[in-house]
């Protein structure tokens, strides 16, 4: 008895320390160290585990390092671009897009987000059709394939896709795939091993320094990129494994967008791979000119800025960007997120326009594929509703997509959903889109997934069952750690 008393005195004390170093040394946002104190004080020792995994902070000191002279040609291009919009000379191809060269301006900025106006964008809502076409692709490959997921599974769509790197490597052409550690835990180590034995190059991001632990489960590459030759580039909410062509018992079938982009853009998303491929590896990647090979202009092409945040950086890129496109918006804004779980900022946000006369839809999965999550979102759109935001539960299987689009000029798709951990505590990259016809196509696609919701109403939303309004409240609480 008198040891269990000292065990519990004991963990009291680490508690107390705990919550103490989150008050006064680390100076997180207010709500989260709320959350964490909640977890602490209710789950005594547990609490505390549950910290060292998922409450540690990520040192800000220069992950990404770059050498003397790399990228020099962009950041020069950058600066002249940053110089021109400056002067409001800075052309856009589609004429709608020059109300809105502050935003470039904005992203160019907080991230370097180079402004390509070259681009040929195919949307992607379907898995099948977007694997077919990468796949083929990857066939046609001459120079190199880069690969970098968040989730890559050990199934029959990822076996196949490793059988193709391989055949390629072995054919000479330079294969690189870089998975996260978390992300695809799951996979065994001899997963990868046709494709190296071809002499492909595979890493994982973040690995654990203890074998089947990883204390890291925050700070994860939830990106979702693929480059090939330097002039393809894909990127959205697809990673690769059989359910994100539908195939899950679970979930059934998969709603998603991804883009394939050809263009200079492309050249954004190499160098993404790039920073992020040197973070990991022992062995860097070289700039080279067949990585950003020549590509000829284009006076009519989509206007691009690829845009990236992450732990590494206080700026939260991306969340800033979703800012600016909700405050220009005059008419519209759909938005399609698998995960609501905004800050205050974006969800004050939403419900000004709402308030200001712009016609507000949100769409969420109605089928979860976590239910924590589920129900921390579900909390939030009661606040939508009540600002006149009408609110959608996608019905015919889940729906993945990360898509805003705002007057029928702007839109963005990407690895980010709408929730805190995306902002801050996972890196991501969007595609920020300025081109009336591509943000039709979305819009076009959002109306048409309507069919399959179920609109949320104030009526049903108010007379949910009392145990839905308790798991709410709770999750709620812990929203700003989820």
């Amino acid at each position: 008895m008198l040891l269990l008393e000292q065990i519990f005195a004991l963990i009291s004390i680490i508690n107390l320390i705990l919550a103490s170093v989150l008050i006064f040394m680390e100076r997180r946002n207010i709500a989260a160290t709320w959350a964490w104190l909640i977890v602490l004080l209710f789950l005594p020792g547990i609490g505390f585990i549950f910290y060292l995994i998922l409450g540690q902070r990520l040192s800000k000191k220069k992950l990404y390092r770059l050498r003397e002279g790399e990228f020099s040609h962009f950041r020069a291009a950058i600066d002249k671009q940053k110089l021109l919009l400056e002067r409001g000379e800075l052309d856009t191809n589609d004429p709608a897009m020059a109300r809105h060269r502050d935003m470039i301006y904005m992203n160019i900025v907080s991230d370097g987000a180079y402004y390509t106006q070259d681009n040929d964008v195919e949307i992607f809502p379907e898995g099948q059709p977007l694997f077919d076409a990468m796949l083929e692709q990857i066939e046609q490959a001459k120079e190199h394939v880069h690969l970098l997921y968040y989730i890559f599974r050990n199934d029959e769509l990822g076996s196949r896709l490793v059988q193709l790197l391989a055949s390629k490597a072995r054919q000479g052409v330079e294969v690189r795939v870089l998975y996260d550690a978390v992300g695809s835990a799951s996979l065994p180590r001899r997963f990868f091993r046709p494709l190296v034995a071809a002499g492909g190059e595979v890493i994982s991001f973040f690995p654990g320094r203890i074998p089947f632990l990883n204390l890291r489960v925050n700070f994860r590459n939830h990106r979702k990129l693929v480059i090939i030759d330097g002039k393809i580039g894909y990127i959205g909410g697809f990673n690769v494994g059989d359910e994100y062509l539908g195939k899950s018992k679970k979930l059934g079938y998969w709603r998603d967008t991804h883009l394939q982009i050809r263009g200079k853009a492309v050249y954004l998303l190499q160098a993404r791979f790039f920073l992020d491929w040197n973070l990991s590896a022992r062995k860097r990647m070289e700039e080279s000119h067949k990585y950003f090979p020549e590509m000829k202009e284009s006076a009519d092409g989509v206007g691009i800025q690829i845009v990236s945040s992450g732990p590494n950086s206080e700026k939260q890129q991306i969340k800033h960007a979703y800012l600016k496109m909700i405050y220009k918006a005059r008419k519209r804004i759909y938005l399609q997120t698998p995960y609501f779980i905004p800050d205050d900022s974006i969800l004050t946000a939403l419900k000004m326009a709402a308030m200001s006369g712009v016609d507000v839809r949100v769409m969420v999965p109605g089928r979860p594929d976590s239910k924590m999550v589920y129900w921390a979102t579900h909390s939030y759109l009661g606040e939508l509703l009540k600002s006149g935001i009408r609110c959608y539960q996608y019905e015919k299987g889940f729906m993945h997509a990360k898509t805003l689009v705002v007057d029928t000029q702007l839109a963005s798709v990407g690895s980010a959903n709408v929730d805190i951990r995306s902002f801050k505590l996972n890196f991501e990259t969007n595609a920020f889109l300025y081109d009336s016809k591509v943000a039709v196509q979305l819009e076009e696609l959002f109306l048409q997934d309507l069919d399959e919701c179920q609109e949320l109403t104030m009526a049903a939303y108010l007379n949910r069952p009392i145990h839905m309004r308790i798991k709410e409240s709770l999750t709620r609480l812990l929203s700003p750690i989820l």
